[in-house]
Formats: structure tokens, sequence, C-alpha cells
């Protein structure tokens, strides 16, 4: 899933998502700015029905950490995760489809998954439509931390391949919400910033561990 290469500096310039080219996200004067560029794999062909697809774009958050993995808040995520507006989802929840930035949040709702849900939708002020295309988003850490996680998570629905079929059931390590779930698992990049240092750059990778800048 060539969705996105990530780099985040400070002056901070930024994290270069969705494509192999060198963006960044930037850090300076308390704010920060996360480049977005699209890459080779940014859309998707989502079935519908009788033969007919849409491309899709990919559901995407973006959120910070403390240097100890607690979470702190939401920066940005896309629309139909927030606020439950799937197209075609037969009822899925989709509770695969951002899984690390939802149990990061660690809030629990009536029917015991982690997802936003209709009724309970997170505010417009971190959510909006996925873009076309490449984008930025910018924030102002107000949580007084010196040092934080910034991390991205991202994914398509029905992404299949062969190692996560449509066909794999639920229960094995495979399973990926059915024929209307994700397919390929999400991907998390991150990157630990040092807002002591004036001027740096590296690179958001898709690991568990957010290097030092």
């Amino acid at each position: 899933m060539k969705y996105m290469n990530v780099l985040l500096s400070f002056v901070l310039m930024g994290s270069c998502l969705f494509s192999c080219h060198s963006n960044v996200a930037k850090y300076k004067e308390g704010n920060v700015t996360v480049f977005i560029e699209q890459g080779e794999a940014w859309k998707h062909e989502f079935p519908l029905f009788l033969g007919i697809s849409r491309k899709n774009d990919p559901q995407i958050a973006i959120w910070i950490e403390d240097t100890c993995g607690n979470y702190v808040s939401t920066v940005y995520v896309t629309n139909r995760i927030a606020t439950q507006s799937w197209i075609m989802s037969g009822g899925n929840r989709r509770q695969e489809a951002l899984p690390h930035w939802c149990h990061s949040r660690g809030v629990r709702y009536e029917d015991g998954l982690y997802s936003p849900t209709k009724n309970k939708p997170l505010p417009d002020a971190v959510t909006g439509a996925t873009p076309k295309g490449s984008f930025k988003v910018a924030f102002s850490p107000t949580n007084g931390l010196e040092k934080f996680v910034v991390k991205i998570e991202v994914n398509h629905s029905t992404d299949f391949n062969e190692s996560y079929p449509k066909s794999a059931t639920q229960g094995a390590l495979n399973y990926s919400g059915g024929k209307e779930g994700s397919g390929q698992p999400a991907l998390v990049y991150s990157v630990l910033v040092d807002t002591g240092k004036s001027s740096v750059s590296c690179p958001l990778k898709p690991s568990d561990s957010a290097p030092l800048c």
C-alpha cells in the first residue's frame, strides 16, 4: 500500500504523507504543520454494485501522544469514521478502519467498540472529508509538552490481497471485517518531536517506535 512516505521537521516542516517525495511537517513558534502529499495508491477502487465501482480516498487520523505513549489529542480525522457516515457499509461499523487511533483514544461506546458513533461523533473542529489529493493540517500544541509524538494512521476499505482476503472468517488472524471490511491492515507512521531543537528534519516511519529528531 504505497499511501505515503512521511517526513517531519521543524522550523518544523512537516510530514510527507502518501508519497515518495520529501514533504515535511514543521514546528515553529508553537505551531506544527503536517504536509500530506498524495502517493500512487491514494485512490482505491471500491466496488458498489453490478460491476460499478468508485475511486475512494483513504481514511486518515493524525494525533499526538506524550513520550510514554499516552493519548493527548486528535489533530485531524476523516469524516466517515468520525461520524460513521460510511457508504455501502451494510451496517458494518468498520472498527478495523483506523484501529490504533480508535484504541489510543480509549473511548468505548455503548456497543463495546472504540469507533465513534453517529450519535456521538467527533467535533467538527477536528474532522473533515478526505481531501482529493495533497493537503496540510496545522495545529498548536496546548499541553505544554516539550517533547511529544505525532502519529498518523491511514487505511483503505476493501483493500484486499492474498494475505488479507475478503473470504477470511471472523476469528482468523487475517480477518479484517469481512467483504465490506478493511482488507490490508492500517499503517501507522510516527515521530518524536523535541521542541527544544531549533531546526531539524526526520522521517515519520511505519513502525511502533518513534525516532527522536
